[in-house]
């Protein structure tokens, strides 16, 4: 079997894995392009594609690779103390260190020296994740409102409150403020850490955020440049 070829990479303010969307379409305020690898910067390639208002991504989870592999998971929206099957969840630890997102197409630009550039919102990739491939969403197959999301339909998403100095806030443009509050309101804490002294830090937008969380509220406390 011919191996498996990255045909792109995706640009966003996430260098880490800390504090990425855990599913793909949830944030639609966070904003990323894919830049093409220099093989596929052909436009005829992506004629037509500026008529959907959906991809799906299919990509590596660069940052998870292993030789081995577990039947069985952990999920982090049970607490990780409950074990499911591999394939009943989206884990990352899986055979084949393969994701499928969802992402909403803002628009394709041709850039002289990249080449079609997809600008996209909603993704749930780290900084630099290779993309094995693009392939348009079509709502009349791969919608299914009656469909069951399983042990993920009896989970509660309460949002937390997050209140951000405004010294801090004021480090970031206006377009990133509501990134950076869309991703600290889904509480990117591990779920199995609840100590309110502990203190956080989240890599997002060039700073290093940190924060505390008592109950609903999330505090930002400073904000520091990455190097």
């Amino acid at each position: 079997m011919p191996e498996m070829k990255v045909i792109a990479r995706i640009e966003n303010d996430f260098p880490t894995k800390f504090g990425i969307p855990r599913q793909s379409h949830r944030m639609d305020v966070l904003k990323a392009r894919i830049v093409m690898e220099p093989e596929y910067r052909v436009m005829d390639a992506f004629k037509g594609l500026e008529e959907f208002t959906h991809l799906w991504l299919i990509w590596e989870f660069s940052e998870a690779v292993r030789e081995d592999w577990s039947p069985t998971v952990r999920p982090p929206r049970l607490g990780g103390n409950q074990r499911k099957g591999v394939f009943a969840t989206r884990s990352p630890f899986r055979p084949n260190a393969i994701g499928l997102s969802c992402v909403k197409l803002d628009r394709i630009v041709w850039e002289e020296k990249l080449g079609p550039v997809l600008y996209i919102s909603g993704a749930d990739l780290m900084n630099g994740t290779p993309i094995y491939d693009i392939k348009p969403y079509l709502p009349y197959v791969d919608s299914h409102p009656e469909a069951s999301g399983g042990f993920t339909d009896h989970i509660q998403y309460a949002k937390l409150e997050v209140q951000i100095p405004e010294e801090v806030r004021s480090l970031f443009p206006e377009e990133k403020q509501d990134a950076l509050i869309a991703v600290l309101e889904e509480d990117p804490r591990p779920q199995y850490q609840k100590d309110p002294e502990r203190i956080y830090g989240l890599s997002f937008a060039g700073f290093d955020i940190h924060f505390k969380i008592r109950e609903n509220v999330l505090m930002v406390l400073d904000a520091v440049p990455l190097p």
